[in-house]
């Protein structure tokens, strides 16, 4: 599983399409705590996280909404610029 972004010890990876399934979403473990974010709303739709992490990840994705979409269909994996 490809790690594509690593920030305030958050870790973001995406799964090879071959071992996945819709929604397009990243995996994202902070801690203990893990959890699967989908792409397109960017709604927690498995798992839980402290609330500003979720937050924290939800502003990094919005940012990089279009570009995790594209990663995920084209499976082209890079690493992506963490939330400063």
């Amino acid at each position: 599983m490809p790690e594509i972004c690593r920030f305030y010890g958050i870790i973001i990876r995406m799964y090879l399409i071959d071992k996945e399934h819709p929604p397009r979403h990243i995996h994202i473990k902070y801690g203990d705590y893990e959890a699967i974010m989908e792409l397109v709303n960017l709604n927690v739709i498995e798992g839980s996280l402290p609330k500003k992490c979720r937050q924290l990840v939800r502003e990094w994705a919005e940012i990089h909404q279009e570009e995790l979409i594209e990663m995920w269909d084209t499976q082209n994996f890079h690493k992506i610029e963490p939330l400063e």
